[in-house]
């Protein structure tokens, strides 16, 4: 099922949950709404789920504005952060409780149970009730009660927050699987960016009710449209240095205090001659090198596969990823070397992208 948001609105008095948000999930398509807390993520899926109703703007499913549609009549499953399992109930009972609800016959509503704690690999533990399971188990009930019904859109609230990091890892891929085996359209709500990158087909990237951008996980990473998704998008986050950009015999220079990058032409002609401009720059697009800038080791950090090391170039502080057999130190001077064709710039009083908005 299509869904699309139309200049869709929340408020309540002065307070602004959602501001004219407009985007299409295509048929089938799993989309995540990322933000920090506060950014209308959550608002905007409980105005698709009909919880609240929408200020202004209309929400469409295929062609038909559901508006006025109430919850139930809205073929949806939802799950949510706190699993909102019945405590009184077995498993059996939490997932087919929707089959109940809708009055199916029982043979089918036993078939229908069955299948689908089969597919989430709890079809054992049918009679335990929710206090004896794990909480990876109980997140497998919630989603089993939402699949149950063969709803048209499936709408994700955190659900996986409350898990320790490795059952979280194996639930983002049990979800991906699951949702794109039943092809049934997605909206799935996180502030974690890993969930959101390793999920969604597209991510809608959302900041004080305001929708920022809406791309693929690699579209973002690499042409981010703002300051802010920049530096939301990408684990460690990716560096910024105000700069200024001049052309010298044919050359891009980027400068700043003990710093000189020549960067490409298609980038250094975006931000040559605007005043100081922000530079920005992935952890990971910055090695050690035999020519470039020097700056001196602040801190290394050893993550296992990379150190993260941070190294101070004249007032400036930069984020690198480092081999460790390299065996940085503290105090070493070192000098670095910039991927200049992954360069960001970006206009420091409308925090606009300069290379991907006009």
């Amino acid at each position: 099922m299509e869904v699309k948001l139309e200049n869709l609105s929340k408020r309540w008095g002065k307070v602004v949950g959602a501001d004219h948000i407009n985007l299409d999930i295509d048929d089938g398509e799993f989309v995540a709404f990322l933000g920090p807390s506060g950014c209308g993520k959550t608002t905007t899926l409980l105005m698709v789920a009909g919880i609240y109703k929408p200020t202004e703007g209309t929400i469409r499913f295929g062609e038909r504005a559901v508006n006025h549609v109430e919850p139930k009549d809205r073929n949806i499953g939802m799950v949510f952060q706190s699993y909102a399992l019945y405590p009184h109930m077995t498993v059996f009972q939490n997932i087919s409780y929707p089959l109940k609800l809708q009055k199916i016959p029982k043979e089918e509503m036993i078939k229908r149970t069955q299948k689908v704690a089969d597919m989430m690999d709890i079809g054992h533990l049918m009679d335990r009730k929710p206090a004896q399971l794990s909480g990876g188990q109980q997140q497998r009930v919630a989603l089993g009660r939402a699949l149950v019904k063969e709803p048209k859109l499936l709408l994700f609230d955190e659900p996986l927050s409350n898990l320790d990091a490795r059952l979280r890892l194996s639930m983002r891929g049990e979800i991906k699987r699951l949702q794109v085996e039943l092809g049934v359209t997605s909206i799935y709500v996180t502030h974690d960016q890993v969930e959101a990158m390793t999920m969604a087909d597209r991510i809608a990237v959302m900041k004080e009710g305001e929708l920022q951008a809406y791309d693929p996980p690699d579209v973002l990473y690499d042409q981010p449209l703002t300051l802010f998704v920049a530096s939301f998008v990408g684990n460690p986050p990716m560096n910024f240095l105000e700069v200024e950009v001049s052309r010298e015999n044919g050359d891009y220079h980027t400068r700043r205090d003990k710093f000189d990058v020549i960067v490409p032409t298609d980038r250094g002609e975006k931000a040559a001659g605007k005043g100081k401009v922000i530079l920005g720059i992935r952890p990971e697009d910055i090695t050690v090198a035999d020519e470039g800038v020097n700056g001196e080791i602040y801190t290394v950090e050893p993550l296992g596969r990379d150190d993260l090391v941070t190294v101070h170039i004249g007032d400036a502080s930069i984020h690198m990823l480092a081999d460790p057999t390299l065996g940085l130190k503290m105090g070493q001077t070192v000098t670095l070397g910039f991927n200049t064709h992954k360069v960001q710039f970006f206009d420091p009083e409308t925090d606009k992208s300069l290379l991907w908005t006009d």
